[in-house]
C-alpha cells in the first residue's frame, strides 16, 4: 500500500530486493532516452539500458542507483524494476565508488571463470588428444 501521492518503488536483482519503497519521483533511462515517472502518470513499461537510476523518496532528497540493463512496469502506484544487478548510493560520490567496488569484484570473478573455462578446454583437448592415440594404436 501507498501513501497518498506516492509511488511504490521495488527494485529486484535475481539474488535480492535491492530497494523497496516510496517515491515522489523516478527518473530511469530507456534504449530512446531518460523519463521522468510521477504518481500520477499512466501505467508504463520500458526497457532500461545500464545506467544512474534516480528517485526522490518520501523523506526529501534525490537518491541514486547505478542499474544493469532490466525492465521497469509502472502499474497504478507500484513501480517495479528487475534488473540483473543494481548498487545503491547515498549521493554520486559514494555511488561512484561501490560501483568501481563492485566492478572490480566482477572483473576478479570474469577472469577467475576464463581461466576455469581455459582449464576445461585445455583438460578436453588432452583427453581427446589420448582418446585419438589409443583408436590408432
Amino acid at each position: 500500500m501507498t501513501t497518498a501521492g506516492l509511488m511504490r518503488l521495488q527494485i529486484s536483482a535475481p539474488d535480492r530486493i535491492v530497494l523497496d519503497g516510496p517515491a515522489l519521483r523516478i527518473v530511469a533511462e530507456a534504449e530512446n532516452g531518460s523519463f521522468c515517472l510521477l504518481p500520477r502518470h499512466r501505467d508504463f513499461a520500458a526497457a532500461l539500458v545500464p545506467g544512474l537510476f534516480e528517485y526522490t523518496p518520501d523523506d526529501a532528497g534525490e537518491r541514486y542507483l547505478a542499474v544493469d540493463e532490466g525492465l521497469l512496469v509502472k502499474s497504478g502506484a507500484d513501480v517495479f524494476v528487475s534488473t540483473r544487478h543494481a548498487v545503491v548510493g547515498d549521493d554520486l560520490e559514494s555511488l561512484k565508488r561501490v560501483v568501481e567496488e563492485e566492478f572490480a569484484a566482477l572483473d576478479e570473478r570474469a577472469r577467475a571463470a576464463r581461466a576455469a573455462v581455459a582449464r576445461l578446454e585445455a583438460d578436453f583437448a588432452r583427453r581427446f588428444m589420448k582418446l585419438s592415440e589409443h583408436e590408432h594404436v
